[in-house]
């Protein structure tokens, strides 16, 4: 298995491309199945999660072609989809355990073929995340839920999908997805209530508004959805990654660099790039993106994870490796997940000071930090052990490299353009 080896203590700067956004990418793909022509989507990031849904479509009858698969990541990746026939109404148990995002080919099989089964989900290890509100959503919509041997099996009336108001008592981004996704082909109009307004919902909005769909309220908590008959094909591009953009300028502070991000959207950072103000950093928009420059010690805050446009849970684990040598004690506190503090351990062996009270975690600023085996427990945990190595004092390994492979486009080699000496190594 890889391993990725850091030497840190060099300040990074430079210019590092944006990839297209991981959450989004994987929104995006299943309104494949929606259509039985051509879906194109363009700057699609070359991840391995994108490479297990795209297996997961293949499974269920999408033909896929991708094209630039060794070009430039400023580029991105084509990839064309077409699901002239489904083949299979199920998604099963061996694919979907690979990542939690297969749950939302759910919505749309169920409103193209009236039937959907569909294995309870797998992927990181961070806490409870049910699917309840999405089997909630889909009855709103007059499916018929059936729960048997680890397996979601979805039934809509003879007619199909009927509209209907959908109601959320929290906010779910996985949810509203599956609802937006089911709702576009159903009969007469429906109306999702406290919907997730993240970036990526817009993005999935506006693709299927391409495909033909008739969605309005983007951006707001209440989205309209006009039922129509068929969507048609369409070719969309993937929004740049807000995740990846704020954990680069994340290694701009906590190396006392400065970094330009290129192809990153601010307008989808709004929170991020708030906390890198306010822990010191100064941050420049520019015609192709934000550049972020350290300005000596990194000041402490208070951040409280929380749906958007609050401070994402995402980044919460990448501002505790930057907050670990702030001049001062900072709060964190994670709304979302229940288990979202797996890297504290791992950081503490490089010498943070951390200390979680329940959904808290007290940081106080260390002078320094020192490079240690340290093991990746779930995508953005990986990122913050990165971060630390890249500002730590000798050599850091981190062990678990896939779980980067899941989010993060060429890793090493984007870091390495910029000053960092970091590279992979297998075991042998």
């Amino acid at each position: 298995m890889d391993k990725i080896l850091i030497r840190g203590g060099t300040p990074l700067n430079g210019r590092i491309p944006i990839s297209g956004a991981k959450n989004a990418a994987l929104t995006l793909m299943p309104c494949a199945l929606l259509t039985d022509e051509i879906l194109e989507l363009q700057n699609l990031p070359r991840l391995a999660d994108v490479d297990s849904f795209m297996h997961l479509l293949n499974q269920l009858g999408v033909s896929t072609m991708v094209k630039g698969a060794k070009t430039d990541s400023v580029a991105g990746r084509v990839m064309t989809m077409k699901a002239a026939n489904l083949v299979s109404t199920v998604a099963p148990y061996d694919m979907v355990r690979k990542m939690r995002a297969s749950i939302l080919v759910l919505g749309p099989i169920l409103a193209r073929a009236g039937e959907a089964t569909v294995s309870l989900p797998g992927g990181c290890a961070i806490g409870n995340r049910p699917i309840d509100l999405h089997l909630k959503a889909l009855q709103a919509l007059g499916a018929e839920i059936e729960l048997a041997a680890g397996y979601v099996k979805a039934t809509a009336p003879k007619g199909g999908l009927v509209g209907g108001t959908i109601s959320f008592p929290v906010v779910s981004v996985g949810a509203t997805e599956n609802a937006l996704m089911a709702a576009v082909l159903a009969k007469g109009t429906t109306v999702i209530e406290n919907a997730a307004r993240e970036p990526e919902i817009t993005d999935l909005a506006m693709c299927l508004n391409a495909m033909g769909a008739r969605i309005t309220g983007l951006r707001s908590d209440t989205l309209t959805i006009e039922g129509v008959e068929k969507l048609h094909g369409a070719t969309y591009r993937v929004m740049p990654d807000r995740i990846e953009a704020g954990s680069y300028a994340c290694a701009a502070m906590i190396t006392g660099g400065s970094l330009e991000l290129v192809g990153a959207d601010g307008d989808s950072m709004h929170a991020i790039l708030a906390g890198l103000r306010d822990a010191g950093g100064t941050v420049e928009q520019l015609g192709d993106g934000i550049r972020v420059t350290a300005n000596g010690a990194t000041k402490p805050l208070s951040l409280s994870t929380a749906p958007f446009p609050a401070f994402p849970t995402d980044m919460q684990a990448q501002f505790m490796a930057m907050l670990a040598l702030a001049d001062g004690t900072s709060l964190l506190t994670e709304t979302i997940f229940e288990n979202r503090y797996m890297h504290v351990p791992e950081l503490s062996r490089m010498g943070a000071d951390i200390e979680v009270r329940g959904r808290s975690a007290v940081v106080r600023g260390v002078d320094h930090l020192v490079g240690a085996p340290v093991m990746a427990t779930d995508l953005r945990a990986s990122m913050s052990l990165v971060l630390a190595g890249l500002a730590a004092r000798g050599e850091t390994q981190v062990n678990r490299v896939y779980h980067l492979d899941r989010g993060y486009e060429r890793l090493e080699e984007k870091l390495s353009a910029v000053g960092a000496d970091i590279e992979r190594v297998g075991d042998g």
